[in-house]
């Protein structure tokens, strides 16, 4: 089994105590969205997994524990977005040259082979257009060079949820390879990225970018995974995921609407009326406290001194019929 932490949420930034909490138990837990009476217990020792893929725009409070996860026996490997945009677009984001320094200093810890280097989505709007792109992608790929093997990009899409907020954007319009300067940026991207030693993939992109150089991509990759740990792992296309993307199967603990990054284009920034249980890190749930099932159609024993959460869950799911957390939505998966 693949664990993905986490397309929705920055696991690594801001609840890496609460994974390593559940590392240590061994589980976690997440409630069925479309009955929270249902939990969902899901194995997290090292015999039941394959590889942790983690997705993050700030690694470094997890990278404190990197050697507990090592001594454990967990592989794992990073999407690291980092793409350099300003305030007004990535408001909570590390400085660029901070985040340079951490990506470098994470690829000297584990292997550049292990850090993915994410510049993601690429926005078209007043002062980001191709110059500034180039620019941009330039200085990361320069300071990057020798610390990754491979760089993923994505056109902006119009997601669910972020419309408000990218309307925001002075000047914000669509962005694809129809334009003459869009393709003439892919086209130099993939120049930039052949001459520094990356390979330069796409994520879940509906055009065809092969003419400038660049293929389609797997973040949840099988082929990497067997090519860095020697692991085989299923070929199986994830269908939770929209048809466009090359993921492989894997299972996903984080929660939409809990990343704290702000950034403006972002899916899983949380949707319009959502509400949220508060986070706990020493529950076994990202949100709320749902304590896993004994076994199954048995009362739940709640812990001592807990408050009982609403939709306290009686028993587990057969595994061909877990879900994931709150929304299935293809279109707002990467």
């Amino acid at each position: 089994m693949i664990i993905s932490a986490s397309r929705r949420t920055d696991i690594p930034k801001f609840y890496a105590l609460w994974f390593m909490n559940r590392i240590r138990a061994g589980f976690c837990t997440y409630p069925n969205p479309f009955n929270r009476k249902q939990v969902v217990r899901l194995s997290l020792t090292p015999a039941d997994l394959d590889v942790i893929v983690f997705w993050t725009k700030d690694p470094r409070p997890l990278m404190r524990h990197l050697d507990e996860l090592d001594q454990r026996g967990y592989r794992y490997y990073f999407q690291f977005t980092v793409n350099g945009y300003p305030r007004a677009i990535e408001p909570h984001v590390p400085a660029l040259p901070d985040s340079l320094e951490t990506f470098q200093e994470l690829a000297r810890r584990i292997t550049p082979k292990r850090v993915i280097w994410r510049y993601d989505p690429i926005i078209w709007a007043a002062g980001l257009g191709e110059e500034y792109h180039a620019q941009r992608f330039s200085e990361i790929a320069t300071a990057l060079k020798g610390y990754t093997e491979r760089v993923v990009v994505s056109l902006v899409d119009d997601y669910r949820g972020a419309g408000k907020r990218m309307a925001a954007i002075e000047g914000i319009r669509r962005c694809t390879p129809e334009d003459p300067a869009v393709a003439s940026l892919l086209r130099r991207m993939s120049a930039m990225a052949q001459s520094v030693g990356m390979e330069i993939v796409a994520c879940a992109e509906p055009y065809d970018l092969l003419p400038f150089g660049i293929r389609p991509g797997k973040c949840v990759d099988d082929e990497l995974i067997h090519r860095v740990f020697g692991v085989d792992v299923t070929a199986r296309k994830d269908p939770s995921q929209r048809s466009v993307c090359g993921c492989v199967l894997s299972r996903d603990i984080g929660v939409y609407g809990t990343c704290h990054h702000g950034c403006v284009y972002c899916y899983a920034t949380g949707l319009q009326g959502q509400s949220l249980e508060p986070h706990d890190p020493t529950s076994p749930s990202l949100v709320g406290h749902y304590e896993p099932p004994e076994a199954q159609g048995q009362r739940q024993t709640q812990a001592p001194g807990r408050p009982k959460p609403q939709g306290q869950a009686r028993f587990e799911m057969p595994a061909n019929q877990q879900l994931p957390l709150f929304d299935n939505s293809p279109e707002l998966e990467h």
